[in-house]
């Protein structure tokens, strides 16, 4: 038997073309995921024309009824047999519905309010299941493309720099679009510049499902059940320490992503803002162009060198500049984690983040220099984080087979996205709520306590749900030693019932 500091066979070293069409399928869930996540909330309440409670508990019904299919969508996944595997044909299969519900959840009807309401819960929960068919199956297949521990962490790598990539255009050219597409009317700019991305989405999925293979597979023996599947997870601690810290990460991220677009349309002084981008060359006070406006315009998009832009100009600087410094960190992912260990670096990584976050609260409307540092700086804490995420899913897997001696991949990762869904729209509904407990009015200038609220969902609450994940963290009990352990008593099983 290999001695635990023994590396695995070299059979199971992915090349670059795999790793890269296994990022591309990620590139096109964060068309979807980073929308929902930045631009959903401010959608429904701004443009969509509902209240910002209304849109709260939509998306928290949404987002809920979503994460109640995942167990079933993972058991289906674990049940399904062709030739090109389980997880990898759902991401060919699910692509045109998906992206296609994506678009009309992102349109507006000529309706009543009760009637946009009624569409809005429609289209938002096919949009919920269909986003579970895909990307549940995605996610899984990190666990089971390879079962080299460090190759699983490259993998997480390779996705995260795509799904950032697309994060960045996403962030940074989201709502430049929407103005060229609108010409004034928002609504008929929304669903354009979400048709163009759901597109391009397709497209990867495609380029994802003929790049990908899948090797690890389960004992051909093996006999379980839902319910068995189920008590398993029950017994798996590691499990249990990773479906509260992603629950509490991805309240995290929807709440304060849904919260930094209230702060810079409400909050953030828009003369200090206009002239912080000035001094950058992004725009001008003589209505020159400025290198900004020339890079827009070479993509066809308006110049924005009036004020009345200001805060979306700024919002997507900020989230470009956040993106961009988030995409280094992931790079440095692989690296830190062989150096450290995996819990290591997403312990420091998370606990800056929660500073960094938590530090939003000092700065003054005018003080924009201040606030793009921060966000410079949590993004650089953050990034390492996102790639170990997904990385320690799959340990989970195989922890979950070295124990109790049977492998569901799909059901341990359905779980975990299961509290992803559950965070995703836990966060959403209480940015909404909040924001309306605070006496928040769409539209107009905000009083003194909506204003506090949207400063304080922007800094005190995430940094707390933040603090929560960093506690459950502390109690993931898979160490460096023991991941290397159960790679390689694993490789022994499989190479047993493999030759039977």
């Amino acid at each position: 038997m290999p001695t635990i500091t023994e590396a695995v066979p070299v059979a199971e070293k992915l090349s670059f073309k795999e790793k890269a069409g296994y990022g591309f399928g990620d590139a096109a869930a964060n068309f979807v995921f980073q929308t929902m996540l930045i631009f959903q909330l401010g959608f429904y309440t701004d443009v969509y024309g509902i209240s910002a409670a209304a849109a709260g508990t939509l998306l928290l019904v949404g987002r809920f009824w979503d994460a109640l299919f995942d167990p079933f969508m993972g058991v289906i996944a674990d049940r399904t047999e062709t030739k090109w595997g389980k997880f990898r044909p759902w991401v060919l299969w699910s692509a045109v519905p998906f992206m296609a519900m994506f678009v009309l959840a992102f349109t507006t009807p000529d309706f009543s309010a009760s009637g946009k309401l009624v569409y809005a819960y429609i289209t938002y929960i096919l949009l919920m299941t269909l986003y579970s068919v895909n990307n549940l199956p995605y996610s899984a297949l990190n666990g089971v493309m390879t079962g080299d521990v460090n190759e699983r962490t490259s993998l997480s790598s390779f996705r995260f720099f795509f799904a950032m990539s697309a994060s960045f255009l996403v962030q940074g050219l989201m709502l430049p679009l929407v103005t060229k597409f609108g010409q004034g009317n928002a609504a008929q700019g929304w669903t354009m510049t979400i048709g163009m991305f759901a597109l391009l989405g397709v497209v990867f999925y495609v380029i994802t499902f003929f790049s990908v293979r899948e090797r690890i597979h389960p004992d051909p023996k093996q006999k379980s059940s839902p319910r068995q599947d189920f008590a398993d997870l029950l017994k798996n601690a590691p499990w249990k320490s990773m479906f509260i810290l992603t629950l509490f990460l991805f309240i995290t991220l929807a709440l304060w992503g849904s919260g930094m677009f209230y702060y810079f349309t409400y909050y953030a002084d828009k003369e200090s803002l206009f002239g912080f981008l000035q001094s950058l060359g992004l725009v001008t006070s003589t209505g020159a162009e400025s290198w900004w406006h020339g890079l827009l315009s070479a993509f066809g998009l308006i110049a924005l060198d009036d004020r009345s832009n200001v805060p979306s100009v700024g919002f997507s600087l900020f989230n470009m500049s956040g993106q961009l410094v988030t995409i280094f960190g992931v790079l440095a992912s692989t690296a830190l984690s062989m150096r450290f260990g995996k819990k290591a670096v997403f312990l420091t990584g998370l606990s800056l983040t929660t500073l960094f976050t938590l530090l939003f609260i000092i700065a003054p409307a005018d003080a924009i220099g201040l606030v793009f540092v921060l966000n410079i700086l949590k993004s650089l804490a953050y990034g390492p984080t996102i790639p170990l995420l997904w990385a320690m899913m799959a340990d989970v897997a195989d922890y979950s087979e070295w124990k109790q001696h049977r492998r569901a991949t799909g059901f341990v990762f359905a779980g975990i996205v299961f509290a992803l869904k559950a965070g995703l729209g836990l966060g959403g509904a209480i940015c909404g709520w909040l924001l309306s407990m605070y006496g928040y009015v769409p539209n107009v200038v905000q009083n003194e306590g909506a204003l506090l609220g949207i400063r304080m969902t922007a800094s005190v609450y995430p940094a707390i749900t933040f603090l929560i994940g960093v506690i459950a963290l502390s109690f993931y009990s898979i160490s460096r030693t023991l991941n290397v352990q159960i790679q390689n008593e694993l490789a022994e099983r499989r190479k047993s019932f493999e030759s039977n």
